[in-house]
């Protein structure tokens, strides 16, 4: 065992090391650069001898070296076999590279491997080796705890950018026409905390720290700290190139926007997806972690030395379940940013909540990403809360006018709405809808209205102009965004006839053609044009957008006055969002055109909001919570429930579908064995799907959009179970022979190119085990071809799984692909984590 042990790792780390761009043999690619210890290189008769106890030489155990293109020592290898940790030639390795002037080891037994920068902390694991290029640039980065923390960032860290010489302007010598200066130029400074936040780091990274999380409510400048965080780093030389996060599309844009506008002076920042031939040009890289993960585009496309530090906004949304193998990947410092405080999961406590609240599932999300980040004590490297930011005169806490119709107060209950109907036997029959039923299997047009005349007439007015005041309203889903946008429009002709002709609320969904840029225009007050409703004053036209979820996360529109959530809400970080995009100050007046009339106005500033909170999502996460004000509406009047596409009751009809009841038989019979290439029509069904997606405009711009679930529905909609072509996905999944079930999105990433092909059962079984090694990893390392034995059987075998989950371990003896020896050989504790990770983060869906 132990023999076949060895040679099974040997051939693994042979595969790496090629596929990495290394070479055992002189080729037309260029000269050998492997060679053994002490500089033997290697002969086909080395391979084979060594292939089977490749850990005995003369000299002991076998060290390779990895040379660059003159000969010279870039990294030592130190190979062991599967039965053995790859950390336990650590120290017998770092002496080597030492004697042959190597900055860099990789420790691997073929299954598990490490990277070492001798100059900078502990071996990381990776998942990949490096390339000669990759490692060789690397050498040009200098970390240098020291040198970070000494570095002086005061309040013009940023601004010295912008204007190296600022200070030295007349206008800014003048005290009385600064405050001008400072806004024509554009020019950032921090603010104290933000400034605090950077000392933070310089402490940390001081005592050794190479993980930082900063807690830091919306509103409060992350982007800006973070512009100031990766300044301090490329500047001080502890980072060559820097890779920020975002899990969203819109977020992308606007954090290299940003990145641009405070930065450009010293540094280049790109959207990967749009300079995929450039990016090594650059020194900050902006993209969504999607992207990355996508068909392994992080794996294939770079390597763990492409980025020094890596920044992830919102991070326990961007680093969640497998998109944590991207963050992990790369080696360096890792900086997370969350707006969404773990103190305000409190009410998440064993006894007071559920395996099903969402609130539970979340808390350990932040739970998560907070030991990620090595505050494991709940404290993170720095916080700054809304709380914080109220007080010191920055943000505002909402006005919250908590209003619920008789309807949602009944889905809210414990019993939750009852509808009794009678069947057509005579049976009576009982149904309750819950809150999360509303407008998806529960409907309700009069409580609709319900909501959109309380908004109307008790949301804050524009303080200038006197119209309605700029207000996002979060809906249902994208058919409930489409009726209260109707509800709104039709409400609104009523107040102010023929003032806005269906302008006055519009959809902002991903349905929504140029939603994005949309969003945009209302940020910009330039949305349906500008209002018209006082001269040389700049107000959106449209006064209201509905959206679902486009306008949470880092939507920036300060001069919002505010916020309905005619929707219930059950994650925290989602409410936190919601609730903070009305949190930013603003002053109107800024937006007057002429002097005069900004000079009589003076400031007019936002001092407050409202959030309009239908469903009690206040009180479903702060159960103490002190409203502002309670509404108490008009009971609805009685409405009829409608199916919507959806049952609403469990009655049945005879109409409903047709029994045949004759006698049948078998009058024709012809059987042909199929070959492994499939039959010709199955192969054409296929190819004739792809022609039809690729050759579907609306389809095309959903793929370039990234819309993934709309363009999902236009396949399941516009291509699927149609007379003329009868696609379905069981159908193209055998035209295309792949072992297991296929994604619709799979179907169109593969039509459109962003995959060559469908990967197997086995294949995708090795990319999630390299993603778990990369979450996990584990230190027992030597036990690690076990773990991955249990990480399959588990995955592909139901039997298996059910036994684990029940605790039956006896009953695996019977078992013919994995038995209880075979559990025995896993680590204790692996028994109940593998499963548990499973569970969390890999989708058994392909595999059934």
């Amino acid at each position: 065992m132990s023999a076949h042990k060895e040679a099974t790792a040997r051939i693994k780390i042979n595969k790496l090391l090629e596929e990495a761009g290394w070479r055992f043999f002189e080729s037309e690619r260029g000269p050998a650069n492997i060679v053994l210890e002490p500089n033997v290189k290697l002969k086909n008769t080395d391979i084979e001898a060594l292939g089977t106890n490749f850990e005995k030489a003369k000299n002991g155990f076998i060290d390779f070296l990895l040379l660059d293109a003159d000969g010279k020592p870039l990294i030592v290898l130190e190979a062991k076999s599967e039965e053995k940790h790859p950390l336990s030639a650590k120290e017998q390795a770092r002496k080597y590279a030492r004697s042959q002037n190597a900055r860099f080891v990789i420790l691997s037994n073929g299954i598990m491997h490490f990277l070492w920068d001798l100059e900078q902390g502990n071996p990381s694991v990776i998942s990949k080796f490096p390339g000669p290029d990759d490692i060789k640039n690397h050498y040009a980065f200098e970390p240098n705890a020291g040198r970070l923390s000494a570095e002086p960032v005061g309040l013009d860290f940023i601004a010295l950018t912008q204007m190296p010489g600022y200070a030295n302007e007349a206008a800014w010598k003048n005290e009385a026409e600064r405050p001008a200066f400072i806004e024509k130029q554009k020019l950032r400074f921090l603010r104290k905390y933000q400034q605090r936040a950077i000392e933070r780091i310089q402490e940390e990274a001081k005592k050794g720290a190479t993980r930082f999380l900063f807690e830091m409510a919306t509103g409060t400048g992350k982007t800006l700290t973070s512009a100031a965080v990766v300044k301090l780093f490329l500047k001080t030389r502890n980072a060559k190139r820097v890779l920020f996060l975002v899990d969203r599309l819109e977020l992308e844009t606007q954090a290299d926007k940003a990145f641009k506008a405070l930065l450009k002076n010293d540094f280049t920042s790109i959207i990967y997806k749009e300079q995929r031939d450039d990016w090594r040009k650059a020194d900050i890289v902006v993209t969504t972690v999607q992207s990355l993960l996508f068909n392994d585009k992080y794996r294939r496309l770079f390597s763990p030395t492409d980025f020094d530090l890596v920044i992830s906004d919102e991070a326990h949304r961007s680093i969640g379940g497998n998109a944590r193998a991207v963050f992990e990947y790369f080696i360096g410092y890792k900086l997370g940013l969350t707006a969404t405080p773990k103190d305000y999961l409190k009410q998440s406590v064993k006894g007071k909540t559920s395996e099903r609240d969402p609130r539970e599932s979340e808390r350990r999300m932040m739970l998560d990403t907070y030991k990620t980040f090595g505050c494991e004590s709940g404290d993170p490297t720095y916080r700054y809360s809304l709380l914080d930011g109220v007080r010191d005169g920055f943000l505002i806490n909402p006005y919250v006018v908590d209003a619920r119709t008789g309807v949602t107060t009944q889905l809210l209950s414990e019993e939750g709405f009852t509808v009794e109907t009678t069947a057509e036997d005579g049976t009576e029959l009982k149904e309750a809808f819950a809150g999360r039923d509303f407008e998806k299997r529960f409907f309700a047009e009069a409580t609709n209205q319900v909501f959109c005349r309380a908004l109307l007439e008790h949301g804050m007015r524009d303080p200038i102009s006197g119209e309605f005041g700029k207000t996002i309203a979060f809906a249902v889903s994208q058919n409930h965004a489409a009726k209260i946008t109707q509800i709104l429009n039709t409400l609104a002709d009523q107040l102010w006839p023929g003032r806005y002709q269906s302008d006055f609320a519009m959809q902002v969904t991903s349905d929504v053609t140029h939603a994005q840029k949309m969003t945009i225009n209302f940020a910009n007050n330039n949305l349906a044009g500008h209002s018209d409703g006082l001269e040389n004053y700049r107000t959106s036209k449209a006064r209201v957008c509905v959206t679902v979820g486009m306008m949470t996360t880092g939507y920036d529109c300060p001069d919002l006055l505010n916020l309905a959530l005619m929707r219930p809400i059950f994650s925290p970080s989602d409410f936190v969002q919601m609730k903070g995009r009305g949190t930013r100050k603003h002053n109107f007046s800024e937006e007057m055109f002429d002097p005069a009339q900004k000079t009589a106005l003076g400031d007019v500033q936002k001092t407050a909001y409202r959030l309009f909170d239908f469903f009690a999502n206040c009180e479903f996460f702060e159960e103490e919570f002190q409203y502002d004000q309670e509404l108490k509406l008009p009971k609805p009047a009685a409405m009829p429930l409608t199916s919507g596409g959806d049952t609403t009751t469990t009655t049945t009809t005879a109409a409903a579908f047709y029994e045949f009841l004759e006698p049948d038989q078998v009058v024709y019979q012809f059987e042909q064995q199929i070959g492994p290439e499939g039959m010709r029509v199955d192969r054409e069904l296929f190819k004739k799907f792809e022609d039809m997606a690729r050759s579907d405009k609306r389809l095309a711009e959903l793929v370039e959009q990234q819309n993934w679930e709309t363009a999902t529905r236009h396949v399941i909609e516009e291509l699927f179970d149609k007379p003329d072509e009868y696609f379905n996905l069981e159908r193209l999944r055998r035209a295309a022979g792949v072992d297991r079930r296929i994604t619709i999105r799979e179907l169109i990433e593969k039509a459109f190119g962003f995959i060559p092909k469908f990967k197997s059962k086995a294949e995708l079984i090795d990319d999630e085990f390299q993603k778990f090694l990369l979450d996990q990893k584990p230190e027992e390392a030597d036990r690690v071809a076990q773990m991955r034995y249990f990480f399959e059987a588990y995955i592909r075998d139901a039997k298996v799984r059910a036994l684990v989950d029940a605790g039956h371990f006896g009953d695996l003896n019977v078992n013919p692909t994995f038995t209880t020896r075979d559990l025995k050989e896993v680590p204790a504790a692996w028994r109940r984590r593998i499963p548990e990770y499973i569970k969390d983060y890999v989708s058994l869906n392909p595999f059934l």
